[in-house]
C-alpha cells in the first residue's frame, strides 16, 4: 500500500514538473523575443488553452488507469506514465490491449483468480456463484477522471479550431512590413541556417513563401558613425524574384533591392537614432540565398 502512494506521489510531482516546464519555455520565449508583440492576445491565449487542455486530457486520463489498475492488480503507476506520455489515446489502445480482467482472492488459499472462475486453480476450492456475480459486477468508477477527460478534450478542440481559423484567416496577425511590432508569417520557408552571433546576422535559406519575412532585431551604438553592412547572394534568382532589406525603426522605415549585390552593401545609418532597429528580408521568389549582415 506505501509503495502504491508513493508511486502515486512520483506521479502527480512528475505532471506538476511537466506543466511548470510548459510556462517556463513560454516564459523564456517571451523574454528572448519580442514575446507576441505584433499579435492579438486571443491567439497566445488560445494556443495555452489548447496546451494545457492537452496536458489535462493525458493527466484525466492517466489518473483513471491509474485507479483502474489498482482494481486488477496491475503497476499503476507505470501505466499511468504510459497513457500521460503516449498522449491519452495512444495510451488507452495499449493499456487497453494489455489490461488484465479484475480478480478476486479464493477464501482458502488467497490465490488470486479469475472473478469469472468456477473453482480456484491453485486448492479447487468451489467459488460460489453468488460471490463471483457480486465482484464480477462492472460498473463506471471515478467517472470524474473520464469526465474531466471528455471536457478537457472538448475545450482542446475548441482552442485548436479558434487558432487555426485565426492564422489561416490573418486575424490578429501583425504582417506589415513597415510595422514596430514583429511581423508575423502565414508562410513557410525551408532554411538551412539562421544564428545571430557575435552581433552578426547569418541567414541561409532554399525557398520561401511569396512575401515571408525574417527579421532580426540588431542595435544601433551610434547613428553618426556606424554604417549596416550586407553581404548578400541569391543563388538562383526567377524572373520577377526580388529580395528586399527593409530597415524599420520608430516612423522610419527604409528599404532597398538587394536581390543582384555585386559587391557587399554599406548602408549609413544617420537617418535613425541609437537604440534598437528592426533588420528585416522580405524574400519574394528568390531561392538558395545566403546572407550576413551585422552593424559597424
Amino acid at each position: 500500500m506505501n509503495h502504491t502512494k508513493k508511486n502515486g506521489c512520483l506521479l502527480s510531482i512528475g505532471i506538476l514538473v511537466i506543466l511548470l516546464l510548459v510556462f517556463l519555455r513560454f516564459g523564456l520565449y517571451f523574454l528572448k523575443s519580442d514575446g507576441f508583440s505584433g499579435l492579438s492576445m486571443l491567439l497566445p491565449v488560445l494556443l495555452l488553452g489548447f496546451l494545457l487542455s492537452a496536458l489535462c486530457t493525458s493527466a484525466s486520463f492517466a489518473a483513471w488507469v491509474y485507479q483502474d489498475c489498482k482494481r486488477r492488480g496491475e503497476d499503476p503507476a507505470l501505466w499511468a506514465i504510459v497513457v500521460f506520455a503516449a498522449t491519452p489515446f495512444i495510451g488507452l489502445l495499449i493499456y487497453f490491449l494489455h489490461r488484465s480482467e479484475i480478480k478476486t482472492i479464493c477464501p482458502a488459499c488467497g490465490q488470486r483468480i479469475s472473478v469469472r472462475a468456477n473453482y480456484c486453480e491453485k486448492c479447487g476450492t468451489y467459488m460460489k456463484k453468488e460471490e463471483n456475480n457480486i465482484m464480477g459486477k462492472q460498473g463506471t468508477y471515478h467517472l470524474k477522471f473520464i469526465i474531466t477527460g471528455i471536457v478537457s478534450i472538448a475545450l482542446m478542440l475548441v482552442c485548436l479550431t479558434g487558432f487555426i481559423v485565426s492564422a489561416v484567416t490573418g486575424n490578429g496577425i501583425n504582417t506589415n512590413i513597415i510595422s514596430n511590432d514583429q511581423v508575423w508569417n502565414l508562410g513557410a520557408i525551408s532554411m538551412n541556417y539562421s544564428a545571430y552571433m557575435d552581433d552578426v546576422w547569418k541567414l541561409d535559406f532554399r525557398s520561401a513563401s511569396e512575401g515571408f519575412v525574417k527579421e532580426q532585431n540588431m542595435t544601433i551604438a551610434d547613428a553618426d558613425t556606424q554604417l549596416l553592412y550586407a553581404d548578400i547572394s541569391c543563388g538562383s534568382v526567377p524572373d520577377g524574384a526580388t529580395l528586399v532589406l527593409w530597415l524599420v525603426q520608430g516612423d522610419v522605415a527604409k528599404s532597398m533591392d538587394v536581390t543582384n549585390l555585386s559587391e557587399p552593401l554599406e548602408y549609413p545609418l544617420n537617418e535613425f537614432e541609437n537604440g534598437k532597429i528592426r533588420v528585416r528580408l522580405q524574400i519574394n521568389g528568390v531561392k538558395n540565398t545566403v546572407s550576413e549582415i551585422y552593424i559597424q
